[in-house]
């Protein structure tokens, strides 16, 4: 089936949460008739190359191969205290060393946070292995590739609940729970990538709750603090989101309330390649959209 929209600037792959490679997960878009597709794994900065039959090669020149365009990004989640602050970065210089900085505290981060919600769930009813969330799929991960919902994943699979979701909300409204990790200030990740050269765009802003203030009064200082632009089709309907707006309905909202503040309209279905109904290209934006935006220029 034709997807909605060609460019899809938000997918995961098994370098983090998703459950495709990203040779599979070109190999799957481009079967799909995408022109433009975007890996933004947690955390994690993007790869230069994959290996191939045991053999390294240049990511872009793979997805050309395929007919595909692949811009290299990362997803970035930051605030300590409100959830679902995530930042998207494309067309970076993520040799430097900031990134690479960045990168061993955000993994430490998750492994000393995780490991006490573990805990956490050990002494309220939920008996869990720390063993039992590093096998995934029946392989045995390393720490460092850690990942919060695979904590979600593990309890439905051990039967606590129906499903992952179901074991976020359960983390998320339970104040027992409420084990944070800590996460970078977002004015200071929007001024790294701004400083290493790319571009910041805030993914799925209505999944945002902050505390003392509304959503959009959270978004709107992102954008004082120099932010690119914001996710505007995204497949909340598919996700925790809570409100009470359609999707069609939240992304023109967006482009009504942010037309003349000179930001760039992204999108994508924030594929992770499981049963939850997103698939690559369900959101996202047109090809026309994507070049006038001028994102092309942060492909590299």
């Amino acid at each position: 089936m034709k997807p909605n929209f060609e460019v899809d600037l938000h997918c995961h792959t098994t370098r983090s949460d998703g459950k495709l490679s990203p040779l599979e997960l070109i190999q799957h878009a481009s079967t799909l008739g995408m022109k433009v597709i975007a890996i933004t794994d947690h955390d994690v900065l993007p790869p230069r190359e994959i290996l191939v039959e045991g053999q390294p090669r240049s990511i872009l020149e793979i997805a050309s191969g395929y007919n595909l365009r692949l811009m290299r990004g990362i997803e970035i989640s930051c605030d300590t205290d409100i959830e679902d602050v995530h930042i998207l970065a494309f067309g970076c210089d993520f040799e430097d060393p900031r990134f690479k900085a960045l990168e061993k505290q955000v993994i430490q981060s998750k492994i000393d946070a995780y490991k006490k919600l573990v805990d956490t769930l050990n002494d309220t009813g939920f008996p869990l292995k720390w063993e039992d969330v590093l096998t995934q799929n029946g392989i045995v991960i390393d720490e460092t590739s850690i990942q919060k919902k695979m904590i979600f994943e593990t309890m439905a699979r051990l039967g606590y609940v129906e499903t992952w979701k179901d074991a976020k909300n359960l983390t998320q409204t339970k104040p027992e729970f409420n084990v944070l990790r800590v996460k970078p200030e977002p004015n200071r990740i929007i001024e790294l990538i701004r400083n290493t050269g790319g571009i910041s765009i805030l993914a799925h802003p209505f999944l945002i709750n902050p505390i003392n203030e509304s959503t959009l009064d959270y978004v709107d200082r992102l954008i004082q603090f120099g932010l690119n632009g914001i996710e505007v089709s995204y497949a909340y309907s598919k996700t925790n989101y809570r409100g009470e707006y359609s999707d069609a309905q939240i992304e023109a909202f967006l482009r009504a309330r942010y037309q003349n503040q000179n930001l760039i309209f992204s999108g994508g279905s924030d594929f992770h390649g499981g049963t939850d109904g997103r698939e690559i290209g369900m959101c996202g934006i047109s090809y026309l959209d994507f070049v006038n935006a001028g994102i092309l220029r942060y492909y590299r």
